[in-house]
């Protein structure tokens, strides 16, 4: 039985837990509090063992679930290490749940690519207002490596292109925002369907991130946004399901 299903039923139930979780909750508790931050190793199994007053089953399985969330590192004959957890680390953890979101509903796709635009016309936005010198010069930089991609696999130039968007989110200064604008990339690209569609468009892509980038320079942020949109616009139908 669901454990929340049963407290809703009966709050005054006793819900017997397993110790494995009690023993993840203990370790999840004391690296929020920062009792161990990240780089430090953890007690050995025998310490945890002794400290918590269960068995090495408990101790390695709760080890396992924080392995797999990603707040610590487990290497064979080393002791556990915190990790250092950042925005990225949230959105990494999410990449295979989002795959499935993604194959489970064919709708899903069409959704996410709606999000991506919304989120990418708010940092073109966001970048009209803040760009600096440095700014403009990487990305003007970014162009100019996705030119020197042109011509035979497509992949070279389709990470040159997701480079781009990348260093334009970073205008942002949001570690949140990065990580949000890399993870959708991400996503979006395995349904990228450049082999099909993108041959003999390279230069159409080009010139509209140049002419992004102009806008941005000019801090002409409604331009900018005009031309980001008409970028996606265009560029929506190279995203589909296999």
């Amino acid at each position: 039985m669901d454990v929340r299903h049963s407290r809703q039923q009966n709050p005054d139930r006793i819900i017997r837990r397993k110790l494995s979780d009690q023993v993840l909750d203990r370790l999840r508790d004391m690296i929020r509090a920062g009792e161990f931050r990240p780089g430090d190793a953890l007690p050995s199994e025998r310490a945890l063992m002794d400290r918590f007053g269960v068995g090495r089953p408990a101790v390695r399985e709760a080890l396992q679930a924080l392995h797999q969330t990603g707040l610590i590192s487990i290497a064979q004959g080393e002791r556990s290490r915190v990790n250092a957890v950042d925005a990225g680390t949230f959105f990494d953890q999410s990449d295979d749940i989002a795959r499935l979101v993604l194959n489970i509903a064919p709708a899903n796709l069409q959704h996410l690519k709606e999000v991506r635009q919304m989120f990418e016309l708010g940092l073109t936005r966001i970048a009209a207002d803040r760009a600096t010198d440095a700014d403009i010069a990487d990305l003007r930089a970014a162009v100019a490596h996705q030119a020197a991609q042109r011509g035979g696999d497509p992949l070279p130039f389709i990470q040159a292109d997701m480079a781009f968007h990348t260093r334009l989110a970073a205008i942002s200064g949001n570690p949140i925002i990065i990580a949000a604008s890399q993870a959708m990339l991400r996503w979006l690209f395995e349904y990228h369907t450049a082999l099909l569609h993108w041959s003999g468009h390279e230069d159409v892509t080009l010139a509209e991130h140049a002419a992004i980038v102009d806008a941005i320079a000019a801090h002409d942020a409604p331009a900018a946004v005009a031309r980001m949109r008409a970028h996606l616009d265009r560029a929506r139908d190279l995203y589909a399901r296999p």
